[in-house]
């Protein structure tokens, strides 16, 4: 893998990563994301999973960032006077801190003291659209249709939340 082209799309990926989260602005969040997930496909491009890499590009960054951006103008956010933390927040920040940091110290823990596996067949590189077609609909097939029906619900939520209802005056 070429150096130069890793570091370009890896320091794009993590620039339009923290501009996603530490932007006010969600448009210009989304649009973050946006080059964010087009910064990871270019990374798959430069390891030959170019079907990843076409993948991230038509179903996370064309279709979701474009279901973001359609629920955050749908949804007409103004922005807000910012609330300073309160303790609960601040103790629940923490708690979740912590949570988090024991989460990956068990899970680099284990690695660590853990014997390496044999590494099992995987198919080369290029792999058949026959092997990920067929992962897709018998092993990972619930957990994709999970995530379709969560993001549905999600944007049903927003369009009843986002719609404005006339006022019914009283028939008396």
């Amino acid at each position: 893998m070429p150096a130069l082209p890793f570091y370009l799309l890896s320091a794009i990926t993590a620039g339009c990563a923290i501009g996603a989260v530490a932007l006010r602005n969600t448009v210009t969040a989304a649009f973050c994301l946006l080059g964010s997930l087009l910064g990871m496909s270019g990374l798959f491009v430069l390891l030959d999973a170019y079907l990843l890499a076409a993948l991230l590009v038509l179903v996370y960054a064309g279709a979701i960032v474009a279901l973001f951006v359609f629920i955050v103008m749908l949804l007409d956010v103004r922005g807000s006077d910012t609330r300073p933390a309160t303790r609960v927040s601040l103790a629940a920040a923490g708690v979740a801190f912590a949570v988090l940091g024991a989460g990956l110290a068990v899970t680099f823990g284990r690695n660590l003291l853990a014997t390496p596996a044999p590494l099992a067949e995987a198919p080369g590189l290029g792999a058949s659209l026959k092997f990920y077609g067929e992962q897709l609909f018998t092993t990972y097939l619930l957990p994709v249709q999970i995530v379709g029906f969560l993001l549905l619900i999600a944007m049903l939520g927003v369009i009843v939340i986002s719609k404005r209802f006339a006022p019914v005056e009283d028939a008396k």
